[in-house]
């Protein structure tokens, strides 16, 4: 095996240390109960709680509903009500992560039925075929690029013959939201200033992040395991927030973003921001 250069190693630990020490420190940070400061990056609002619901509720269709053993990589607090019932049906979830304020947080949640594990999805101390249903949320940009193809073959491993995996991720780029930016623009009568985007417009991401698209995964992936892009969720955080209002009639608009998504998720999940990857062994 080819050994890594260390510089490279080096580069990669620092940026495990500054992800762990964000999530420590500051995205797990509970601002109310059960409500913690990472969920900024969500659009919590009345008017997009039913859409955010079902989109969340997505991940179950593919996985199992019950079993022996069911893994959480990059587990975080567990922080959605939706995010606990995927395991309900199983003896134990075993959450791990690389927050110990994460891990402490998912205890508090959900008990005696966890276990929970100081990991890297990219590196992940278990054995082969161990888990009945794998999920993996909102974790692998948050790697080097050259352990993303390492993570994906990683919750492959430890997946049991017979059953499914299940990632959501982003895009680095996304054409319907491009779109969605410049109409956006256009009803605010200005173009984007050089000087950076509006406050409303930012998307802090806090700490490392590297996306790549669609052509990248299915290149990267191709041959090594069997997988499908899906639609998890086709807009942005920024996008709802600003599109989505009562007086707009933002519920309906979504219903129908929900229905096209439904009708059509392969292409919104790879032209839309956050796909749902589902691996089959």
């Amino acid at each position: 095996m080819t050994e890594m250069p260390t510089e490279i190693m080096e580069d990669e630990r620092e940026i495990q240390r500054q992800v762990r020490e964000f999530y420590d420190r500051v995205g797990w940070k509970e601002i109310s109960d059960g409500l913690y400061q990472n969920a900024r990056y969500e659009d919590l609002r009345p008017i997009s709680q039913d859409y955010i619901h079902r989109c969340h509720l997505r991940v179950m269709r593919h996985i199992d509903s019950q079993g022996r053993l069911f893994l959480d990589a990059g587990s975080g607090p567990i922080q959605y009500p939706e995010y606990v019932d995927y395991s309900r049906g199983f003896q134990k979830r075993v959450c791990a992560d690389l927050s110990i304020t994460a891990l402490k947080a998912a205890r508090h949640r959900i008990g005696d039925q966890g276990l929970f594990v100081v990991s890297d999805v990219s590196r992940l101390p278990f054995t082969p075929n161990a888990f009945d249903a794998v999920v993996s949320l909102h974790t692998i940009h948050h790697l080097p690029v050259s352990q993303h193809v390492q993570a994906y073959l990683e919750l492959h491993r430890v997946l049991a013959p017979g059953h499914r995996a299940v990632i959501v991720n982003g895009w680095g780029y996304s054409s319907l939201n491009e779109l969605f930016d410049r109409i956006k623009a256009w009803l605010k009568g200005r173009k984007k200033k050089s000087n950076g985007a509006s406050p409303d417009d930012e998307e802090d991401k806090g700490t490392f992040v590297n996306k790549q698209d669609a052509a990248w995964l299915k290149q990267a992936l191709k041959g090594k395991l069997n997988f499908r892009i899906l639609v998890w969720r086709s807009a942005s955080t920024n996008v709802l927030r600003f599109f989505i209002r009562e007086e707009w009639g933002g519920r309906f608009w979504l219903r129908i973003l929900y229905r096209l998504e439904e009708l059509f998720p392969r292409f919104f999940g790879e032209r839309g921001l956050y796909p749902l990857v589902v691996i089959s062994k």
